[in-house]
């Protein structure tokens, strides 16, 4: 029986092999791990960069907010309409300015804005990108009647994928459209004055001298007693002329009055006499019911004539056939400051409640053919004396004016 071996027989390969898979594991574990720490490395500096470009996109995404709230406010705020709408026609944006204008109470009531379309066929040429079209005009109808806007619009550049889209800015014009017309008719006032008043100055020397023959014409005691009449219509007619043609003369040229001591009673009694052919004509007397000889107030007399002249007259118009206007002139004594009060008295209609608060406007008369410029005259010659004009009337028994002015030299 053969004897077996007490040991194995070992391999003298086996350790020098376990050697370099031990030296291999060691290497590829230092590869591994420094591996592992530029993972980290990088990984780390991937975190940071994340970290870093998280914070810019939400500094980015703030700024953004930022900037459209900034804008959203600057397009509430604009004193003007802006209005954006898509290639379609339909509404995209418009601003609380523009909603004013155009009568939406709420973004709710959009759709019952005026046809927004409107506007792409009111400015078939004005969507251009090389800036807005001329502005056109649109007219609204509304509840408080129509309103004018003045509209311009050009077209939004188009984005890759996007759409044509138009804006449009609104101006409301309805004030400036009316200052232009008030402009446009104060111009042809103007116009209109200053051509009265040359005809007023051309008519005023001719009729100077009408006045003049008809007056020698009265004084004449060869007159037939037959042509008196005409000549007393004349006269009238004259007069009546002469007052009308100061009216405009006075006021669209009104100068400034020259002061002096004059005598009220005089002038009142001569201003009188001169309207003598109109009384006669118009058959109405004039009566003295209170007079002062001593009224003496600063003005200009040919001014102040004319201010008696315009209250006589209108008396005269207010009263039918045998009708009397009545006077007074008193010297008023006061504590200080004394007055001369003056009253012109008629017999007339009397003036409506609504009207007092418009006579002294210019234009403003009840009278057919009448220019309605004496009361206005008057007030400003009375004021240009530092006096007042006042008025009291009773429909149906007739109308008093009252004229008070400083008194000269003391009263009474």
């Amino acid at each position: 029986m053969p004897k077996l071996p007490t040991t194995r027989q070992k391999s003298p390969a086996a350790p020098e092999c376990l050697a370099q898979a031990f030296v291999s594991f060691t290497r590829t574990a230092d590869s591994l791990e420094n591996f592992y720490a530029q993972l980290q490395v990088e990984v780390s500096q991937l975190r940071q960069e994340l970290e870093r470009t998280n914070r810019d996109l939400s500094i980015s995404l703030e700024e953004n907010q930022r900037i459209r709230a900034y804008l959203g406010r600057i397009l509430d705020a604009l004193p003007v309409g802006v209005l954006l709408m898509d290639g379609a026609g339909s509404l995209r944006v418009l601003n609380p300015e523009g909603r004013r204008m155009l009568g939406m109470e709420s973004e709710a009531g959009r759709e019952q804005v005026p046809p927004i379309s409107a506007l792409r066929k009111l400015l078939p040429s004005g969507a251009s990108s090389h800036g807005p079209a001329t502005e056109q005009e649109w007219a609204i109808e509304g509840p408080d009647g129509m309103r004018y806007l003045g509209v311009s619009g050009s077209s939004l550049p188009t984005g890759e994928g996007s759409g044509q889209e138009f804006v449009y800015i609104l101006r409301n014009i309805t004030l400036e459209k009316q200052l232009r017309k008030e402009r446009e008719a104060a111009r042809r006032v103007q116009a209109l004055a200053e051509m009265a008043t040359l005809l007023a100055h051309e008519i005023r020397n001719p009729l100077g001298s009408l006045e003049l023959f008809a007056g020698l014409l009265a004084d004449s005691a060869d007159i037939p007693s037959d042509a008196r009449r005409w000549v007393d219509q004349l006269q009238a007619g004259l007069r009546a002329l002469s007052a009308t043609v100061n009216n405009v003369l006075a006021f669209h040229s009104l100068p400034a009055a020259e002061l002096v001591p004059v005598d009220v009673l005089r002038l009142l009694t001569e201003t009188g006499e001169f309207l003598a052919p109109l009384a006669r004509q118009w058959e109405m007397s004039i009566e003295w019911i209170r007079q002062s000889e001593q009224a003496r107030i600063l003005a200009e007399p040919h001014s102040l004539r004319q201010v008696f002249l315009n209250l006589a007259m209108n008396a005269f118009r207010a009263m039918a056939p045998g009708g009397t206007l009545q006077l007074a002139v008193e010297a008023v004594r006061r504590r200080s400051d004394p007055i001369v009060r003056i009253e012109f008295q008629d017999q007339g209609k009397g003036i409506l409640a609504e009207h007092l608060e418009r006579i002294f406007e210019a234009g403003f008369t009840t009278t057919p053919g009448s220019p309605g410029l004496g009361l206005a005259v008057s007030k400003k010659i009375i004021e240009q004396h530092d006096g007042t004009i006042t008025v009291q009337s009773v429909l149906g028994k007739g109308t008093t004016f009252t004229l008070k002015f400083p008194a000269v030299g003391g009263a009474g």
